[in-house]
């Protein structure tokens, strides 16, 4: 699957629409993201169960504000519209593939099932 670029105008729907997203926090002028975008883009094609986006951090620095994104590039894995782990800093293409993995095996059910309990009270 080809990467999605994260705009203010789709990222609510995907996150949405998709149980899990691997979102990768970015700007033109650092020389970090644009070292990472390759192993970003060449593990998404490797995965294509998995949706994977990138925000131009800059371009909607509001989404980055509210996921308290102060440095990058950040990634941060999403389940069922949940955070659950974000790294910081560039990720060699062993290291990526390795968080991937913890990721996908991440059991998130005791989280879902919380908060559909709060959605009946």
């Amino acid at each position: 699957m080809s990467v999605i670029t994260l705009t203010k105008a789709n990222f609510k729907e995907v996150i949405e629409s998709n149980h899990f997203v691997i979102i990768d926090f970015w700007a033109e002028w650092c020389e970090p993201c644009l070292s990472f975008s390759p192993t970003f883009q060449e593990t998404a094609k490797q995965n294509p169960d998995i949706v994977f986006g990138m925000l131009n951090s800059d371009a909607d620095a509001d989404i980055a504000k509210f996921f308290n994104i102060e440095q990058i590039p950040c990634v941060l894995a999403v389940k069922d519209q949940v955070v659950i782990d974000g790294v910081v800093g560039v990720m060699p293409p062993e290291k990526f593939t390795e968080s991937i993995i913890q990721w996908r095996d991440f059991d998130n059910a005791e989280i879902n099932r919380h908060f559909a309990e709060k959605a009946f009270v």
